[in-house]
């Protein structure tokens, strides 16, 4: 196995070649993400000189059908002369996850691109980056057959792996061990892509960048932090493949998780990847598995002219799988002893938004006690945005208060005329070998092993799944808990996204 080298960007364009192998090009997350991704890669020159994309499905396409496919959607990203040029660069091979004599023949294929790109004389690398857009189901007999029959001759083998990373702490040690037979724990990256959205990334630059803040986060001055992730959409279709999973699955366990440790972890010894990895891992392992009396689970039903959940095709008219969850969790160890971390997602809800809100505490002494309390909140989406809402006189002669905000809204502060979308950035990153913005095996194992008992709880039916209305704010209990926690939620304030 070839280490993964640190290369920059130039390096990658003038020495070697690259082939991206896309498995499930035909689904839905390789229309939706990888294939637009990899086109604004493209059109940006971010990747090598020489790169060639194969797209991989189980039937029969031509390449003609596979850019009929794309076209309509890559048109909205590019001009006609881009989406063309890109277009050229992509071909499409037909293997079966378990077929062996089809991945002899896409290596045949791989080894045919690369010596369009590079004369056989140059002992040059020629790297393989394998994407996995698939069901889990094919996760491993794919990476069998690419092991052995798909690896490169000269050059990096780099795997790139979707979730769901298994159910629970056994699936996803089988699948893990299972993987492991194939990848070295560095040619895998498992993505979770909550961790290359901007403001995701910016939680580390905002807590360790800034004097005045880094002080701020501990249990002396917070009172508590809630991350919050909310849909305005139903499961549109997708409810059988989420009936098996659920919300804490789909979205708690990994990408709100993700966020927790990021604002909670200690300052890491340097920006490498195993490191920031490595404090991850230390919170993780502080973290308290939450009471049962401290969750709530809700469904969706049908409201506001819209569908509920059991109403979606695939979906069991007796299934109690949650569509919202918020728990709270606690960490112990000597930051954040009592501060409790208020986690909230749910579908079907009044609005789409993903943020993080640090409340702290009163300020002591008895002069302003009623004011209320300072928060930083990080909006990770939409409209990315960092700010602290502070309590100021409002001019006049009376003693007046009002909250207002000190304000870091990215599209109003820096001149950005697009966001890189989070995939953009981690394919960008396999492609350098950088692992900072992926999930180390250990991170996955514990964060399996906090929600073990809630899952088993939820999956027997043990715990009570509350009914809200679709496009209303989720059950009542939910707020009742957060409350009790000791979140103050001040109604007189809304946040005016410019």
């Amino acid at each position: 196995h070839h280490p993964p080298s640190a290369m920059s960007t130039d390096s990658l364009q003038d020495d070697g070649c690259l082939n991206i192998i896309v498995f499930g090009v035909t689904g839905d997350l390789a229309k939706k993400k990888t294939i637009p991704c990899l086109f604004e890669l493209y059109k940006g020159q971010h990747l090598p000189a020489k790169t060639r994309i194969t797209g991989v499905g189980r039937n029969e396409w031509t390449k003609g059908q596979l850019a009929d496919k794309f076209q309509p959607i890559l048109q909205k990203l590019g001009s006609v002369e881009e989406v063309d040029s890109f277009l050229d660069i992509v071909t499409y091979f037909a293997a079966a996850p378990d077929n062996q004599s089809q991945f002899v023949g896409l290596n045949s294929h791989l080894k045919n691109l690369e010596l369009s790109m590079v004369s056989s004389n140059e002992a040059v690398p020629c790297n393989r980056l394998f994407y996995f857009a698939l069901p889990p189901f094919a996760f491993e007999p794919v990476a069998k057959n690419v092991d052995q029959h798909c690896r490169p001759a000269v050059g990096w083998l780099r795997a790139v792996i979707e979730k769901p990373f298994g159910r629970n702490l056994q699936t996803y040690q089988e699948l893990s061990s299972a993987l492991s037979k194939c990848f070295t724990e560095s040619e895998t990256f498992r993505i979770d892509h909550y961790l290359g959205k901007t403001m995701t990334q910016s939680i580390m630059t905002l807590r360790f960048a800034n004097a005045f803040l880094e002080p701020m986060f501990n249990r002396d001055k917070v009172a508590n932090v809630q991350i919050v992730f909310k849909e305005n959409l139903g499961t549109g279709g997708r409810g059988a493949y989420f009936d098996k999973y659920g919300i804490i699955r789909d979205v708690m366990q990994n990408h709100l998780f993700q966020i927790l440790t990021l604002v909670a972890m200690e300052q890491p010894v340097s920006m490498k990847a195993d490191d920031i990895r490595d404090e991850k891992v230390r919170v993780l392992k502080c973290i308290r598995p939450p009471s049962f009396s401290e969750v709530v689970l809700g469904q969706f039903v049908a409201a506001n002219g819209q569908d509920g959940y059991k109403d979606d095709t695939g979906v069991p008219a007796t299934s109690k799988t949650p569509t919202f969850a918020s728990a709270i969790f606690r960490i112990d160890n000597q930051r954040w002893d009592g501060v409790p971390f208020i986690l909230k997602c749910g579908k079907g809800l009044n609005e789409r938004k993903a943020e993080i809100r640090i409340q702290f505490k009163q300020p002591p002494g008895p002069l302003f006690r009623e004011v209320p309390r300072n928060e930083l909140v990080i909006r990770v989406q939409p409209d990315e945005a960092v700010y602290m809402k502070c309590n100021a006189n409002v001019p006049g002669l009376e003693l007046k208060f009002k909250q207002a905000e000190m304000d870091l809204t990215l599209q109003k502060r820096f001149d950005v005329q697009r966001l890189p979308d989070a995939y953009e950035r981690l394919i960008l990153d396999v492609v350098h070998g950088d692992h900072n913005l992926f999930v180390r095996d250990d991170e996955l194992r514990y964060s399996w092993q906090i929600f073990e008992d809630l899952l088993s709880a939820t999956d027997e039916g043990r715990l009570p799944v509350h009914d809200y209305e679709f496009g209303s704010r989720g059950p009542k209990q939910s707020d009742a808990i957060a409350m009790e926690a000791g979140f103050q939620r001040h109604d007189d304030y809304t946040w005016q996204s410019k």
